[in-house]
């Protein structure tokens, strides 16, 4: 059975993420450097992503072009597949399991629900990692790396930040109730700014999405401040408070070019980024790293992506990244 690490302290993540991007240099990366173990033997492996994408979430695209650009680097066969509801997602997994991938990457949204199958996925041997969501939850599933955002961290970054630049009464925006990384980013804001209140919408609908938070914003004159969870939300949210005359700001978690620009030209205050082109890529890397060398990163705690506070002092070369999928 492979088995991936036993836990050390966290902190070693951020100097191994550095390692591993290294390795995978524009001279070809770690698999052409001579010794190398992504050459033992020429062997090529398959590893399953899969996700709690939902249709037409832009997020996505660059989680998959991380993904997609670390296969390619590593002369990995990528198979991605995608579900939101949380048995749907697990059977995936299971499909995954049964198809004897070399190793799966997943993300643990509603860990309850999907992470017995990916202990199963453990207990086969699969070297397995989490992503993106369930932070607090990957390890009691025996899984032991991890990469994304400290999503309550991420929380009290913004609330801590709009405390400086523009407090007042802030709407926190859900648009799918119960996902746990949703939930800790609205609870990391009513940390650091108490003047918060949940407002859970239909993500799934993003006409609706508009019509609810701009009925929210007539209804609420006072409203300072919307914080929207995803790019997508805060174009609707933009939107809304346009439609209604509203004087809120919009601050969101993650980017799209939509809303890089948004940022650029004021229409967005700000964005926390979890940078989901490193969570795709570095998880397919530290897969192939695994099966090719035996490494761990992240010495069994989490790996850190985000939070990264985008704004206008810092918003300019991120535009064009944003295009470019990789930002």
């Amino acid at each position: 059975m492979r088995s991936i690490g036993t836990p050390m302290k966290a902190a070693v993540g951020f100097a191994a993420v550095g390692l591993a991007l290294a390795a995978c240099s524009s001279e070809g990366g770690a698999r052409n450097q001579p010794g190398a173990a992504g050459a033992a033997g020429g062997e090529e492996y398959t590893i399953a992503m899969v996700t709690h994408e939902a249709p037409g979430d832009t997020f996505w695209d660059k989680i998959r072009a991380g993904a997609e650009a670390a296969a390619a680097n590593h002369g990995i066969t990528l198979n991605y597949s995608n579900n939101q509801d949380a048995g749907e997602q697990a059977t995936l997994v299971q499909n995954a399991i049964d198809s004897g991938v070399d190793g799966l990457a997943t993300t643990l949204p509603t860990p309850d629900a999907i992470g017995p199958t990916v202990q199963d996925a453990v207990d086969a041997g699969i070297p397995t990692v989490a992503f993106n969501a369930g932070i607090n939850d990957y390890q009691n599933y025996g899984v032991t790396m991890y990469f994304g955002s400290d999503e309550d961290l991420a929380g009290q970054t913004v609330g801590t930040k709009i405390s400086e630049e523009n407090a007042g009464h802030t709407v926190c925006v859900i648009q799918e109730q119960g996902q746990v990384q949703l939930e800790a980013r609205c609870a990391g804001v009513q940390k650091t700014f108490p003047d918060t209140e949940i407002l859970y919408v239909s993500g799934r609908d993003l006409p609706a999405v508009q019509q609810t938070i701009g009925a929210k914003l007539q209804q609420d004159p006072s409203i300072a401040n919307v914080v929207a969870l995803g790019a997508d939300i805060a174009l609707a949210a933009n939107q809304a408070k346009a439609d209604s005359g509203s004087q809120a700001q919009v601050v969101t978690f993650d980017l799209n070019a939509d809303v890089a620009q948004a940022i650029e030209s004021g229409e967005i205050l700000f964005s926390v980024d979890q940078q989901p082109y490193v969570q795709g890529y570095m998880a397919v890397t530290s897969l192939w790293l695994n099966l090719t060398n035996g490494n761990d990163i992240g010495g069994g705690g989490p790996v850190l992506t985000g939070p990264s506070v985008v704004d206008q002092t810092n918003i300019g070369p991120i535009v064009e990244y944003a295009q470019n999928n990789t930002r």
